[in-house]
């Protein structure tokens, strides 16, 4: 008789040390921005946005849990890993500076008695927004995943995984080298190696703890500051009169245009993570995933969180460390712990992200290796291109965090158009990053799959996929962006209000408007419509 999948096994440890570490940084960050960024008291922190994250990650990694043991039992296997998930990083920082803190500096400026209520109140109705669209698109994705090519899903994962999750902790790595390098070499002993610690401990766990003795040997622990404070006991409670006043203030019509990219963005990125599931062996149902993760993203908003939930990347990582359902129960039960008792501060002071973040390295080369492995090798230049847009949108937000450092992003020094100029001086074309940069999810799927059929001689869906740049570029969801203080953001302005551009009016010059990335778009789709009829193949025997 074949025993089941069990609910916990020892490569869950190991699992639940990476995605908590993952975790843990999403609420520092919550923590930081919200206190010193937009100004939000330990009341607001800790008494209802905390306790909406733990609401949020409990209705998802326990349904998540379920769902892989249910596969499991389904499919008579022991090796299903439930699918990672956790807060949206980039809902996170989107909606603090486009959504939260122009409505705090809008409510300061009008004299409102409490600007601070008001900004949290306008991050719950983008929370709630990108939550229902989350979960209507549950309803159509599965199609789109049909359509797409492997290549082109996988692809924009990898680029993500090599640049914004890889590269930050590798730098880290190198930056504190004793702490770095060795919880580094435990890991690639343990999942590389495929070797045991003698005792069958952990490899994860051996990696945090040893990184947390060298970092307090080091010097690198205690942090400066004071010691933290405020642990309690904050229990969820509902807010839907806040959330009502929120909708009656009209802050959803506002922030629309930041709230409908984010969701759609949050979709894609949760599709690409469940064909990677696929690809690992795991096939969830593209519904139901997708559904929980709105209702996840709902259940945020409805409890005081303005922070959207995601099926985070890196399945194939967990999987290969060994996890399986139980690390998603552990990771629930233990955020849920950390957001309910304001004992975040407490864990953060005492275990540095510097001895984690070996593991989290290591999910991003997994990821990267995976777009390779689980494409045919015919697709590997597509995968190439798929990774271009993810390793450009990273080193524009490099350039960005430079300038900063560098004094510009001030009120006194806002960015703007003269850059420009400046980078172009050095044969630096930053306007194209910038532009690059802005739906970068959406272009690196598109041109991955505009290869895809390219290699197949499947000339005429390379053609559509362009014409669907063209359209996403006409909207503003790609490459459209305008100027803030301190950053270029999406511009969502409608296409129509650009024609004057076409004409040298006021609408902008052509150069600037949407138009030049749409009509290159639909040249590119003409190219492929005519090599149908103007090509053949070089190889005997093939038609085109």
């Amino acid at each position: 008789m074949v025993r089941g999948m069990r609910w916990f096994v020892r490569g869950d440890i190991d699992g639940f040390f990476g995605l908590a570490l993952d975790n843990l940084v999403q609420m520092l960050l919550i923590g930081s921005l919200c206190r010193f960024v937009l100004g939000f008291d330990d009341a607001l922190v800790l008494g209802r946005i905390l306790p909406g994250v733990a609401v949020s990650l409990m209705v998802g990694n326990v349904f998540y849990a379920w769902q892989a043991h249910r596969l499991a039992a389904r499919t008579g296997r022991t090796d299903i890993c439930a699918l990672p998930y956790g807060i949206n990083t980039v809902s996170l920082i989107g909606y603090v500076f486009l959504v939260m803190l122009p409505a705090r500096l809008a409510a300061a400026s009008a004299g409102a008695a409490d600007p601070a209520r008001i900004a949290w109140r306008a991050g719950l109705v983008a929370c709630l927004g990108s939550g229902l669209i989350e979960f209507g698109g549950a309803f159509v994705a599965e199609r789109i995943r049909r359509a797409t090519p492997r290549a082109a899903l996988l692809a924009t994962l990898a680029g993500i995984a090599m640049t914004f999750i890889s590269l930050g902790f590798l730098f880290r790595t190198f930056a504190h080298p004793v702490v770095g390098l060795t919880t580094l070499a435990v890991i690639l002993l343990t999942y590389f190696g495929k070797v045991r610690f003698k005792g069958g401990l952990p490899g994860g766990l051996i990696a945090v703890a040893l990184g947390t003795l060298l970092a307090w040997l080091t010097g690198l622990c205690p942090p400066d500051g004071p010691r933290p404070t405020g642990s309690g006991w904050y229990p969820p409670l509902p807010v839907f009169g806040e959330l009502a006043a929120a909708l009656r203030d009209g802050h959803l019509l506002t922030y629309l245009s930041v709230i409908i990219p984010m969701g759609l963005f949050n979709v894609i990125g949760s599709l690409q993570n469940i064909e990677s599931a696929e690809a690992a062996g795991d096939p969830y149902p593209t519904r139901p995933s997708l559904a929980v993760n709105g209702i996840g993203s709902i259940a945020a908003a409805c409890f005081g969180s303005c922070f959207p939930t995601t099926i985070y990347i890196g399945h194939p990582g967990w999987k290969a460390l060994g996890a399986r359902a139980g690390y998603s129960i552990l990771n629930a039960a233990f955020m849920t712990v950390v957001c309910l008792t304001g004992t975040l501060a407490y864990i953060a002071w005492f275990v540095p992200v510097d001895a984690g973040m070996a593991i989290v390295l290591w999910i991003g080369i997994v990821i990267a290796a995976q777009a390779f492995e689980a494409t045919p090798r015919a697709h590997a230049p597509a995968v190439v291109v798929g990774l271009l847009p993810g390793i450009a949108a990273w080193g524009a937000f490099l350039a960005k965090m430079s300038l900063q450092v560098a004094g510009l992003g001030t009120p006194e020094r806002p960015f703007d158009a003269s850059l420009i100029t400046a980078f172009n001086a050095k044969d630096i074309w930053i306007d194209g990053a910038f532009a690059l940069e802005q739906g970068f999810i959406f272009l690196s799927m598109i041109l991955a799959a505009v290869t895809v059929c390219v290699i197949e001689r499947r000339f005429r869906r390379a053609a559509l996929w362009c014409l669907v740049a063209a359209l996403l570029s006409l909207t503003g969801f790609m490459h459209g962006y305008r100027w803030t203080t301190a950053d270029t953001v999406i511009d969502l302005t409608p296409f129509w209000s650009w024609l004057g551009g076409l004409f040298g009016g006021d609408g902008g010059s052509f150069a600037r408007v949407p138009w030049r990335f749409a009509g290159a778009y639909l040249i590119m789709a003409a190219c492929f419509l005519a090599a149908t009829y103007l090509t053949e193949s070089n190889n005997a025997g093939e038609r085109t």
